[in-house]
């Protein structure tokens, strides 16, 4: 099963200069824990924004670039590649986890998106479609607000009423 997993400002809002807009480690928690030991999906601007442009650990990274060599990651170079390399591992849970570009891309195929809504502006260059205004998508699931480093944050979930194969 294919997901997303990105949190967002009250704009959709999920990036700013190849990074996160809050440090938010709650929500860094969630999104270590939810991922750990499964598949994650980036591009290559993604994956250059992690500490020493380091894959993450205990997962298998696969990332979209036509440039970037790691020994740690498997490399694609286009949707195509990608969805071929996904489909190998349709039993697995896989997390696209970034940037806005593999998002938008992705978002079809993506059974659920895990959201942790910002109660703030970010002052994003990069932004996530408005599942809001989707009709492909439903909010199936709202927490309570928490504070997060001084951020009201809400864990959410969206479920894709039509979920295209890869």
């Amino acid at each position: 099963m294919i997901y997303a997993i990105v949190h967002a400002d009250k704009e959709w809002g999920i990036g700013k200069g190849n990074d996160m807009m809050f440090s938010l480690p709650k929500d860094m928690k969630f999104f270590r824990e939810t991922t750990m030991g499964h598949t994650v999906v980036m591009g290559g601007n993604t994956l250059r924004s992690f500490p020493n442009q380091k894959p993450l650990k205990n997962r298998v990274n696969i990332v979209l670039s036509r440039g970037q060599v790691c020994d740690e990651c498997i490399f694609v170079r286009d949707f195509e590649e990608l969805k071929t390399e996904l489909k190998k591992r349709e039993k697995e849970e896989i997390y696209i986890i970034g940037g806005g570009v593999m998002y938008r891309e992705m978002l079809p195929y993506c059974h659920k998106v895990l959201i942790t809504k910002v109660e703030a502006v970010g002052g994003a260059e990069v932004f996530f479609p408005n599942l809001d205004e989707n009709p492909n998508f439903i909010c199936v699931d709202e927490g309570e607000p928490i504070d997060d480093n001084g951020h009201i944050i809400r864990f959410t979930t969206y479920e894709n009423l039509a979920v295209k194969s890869l």
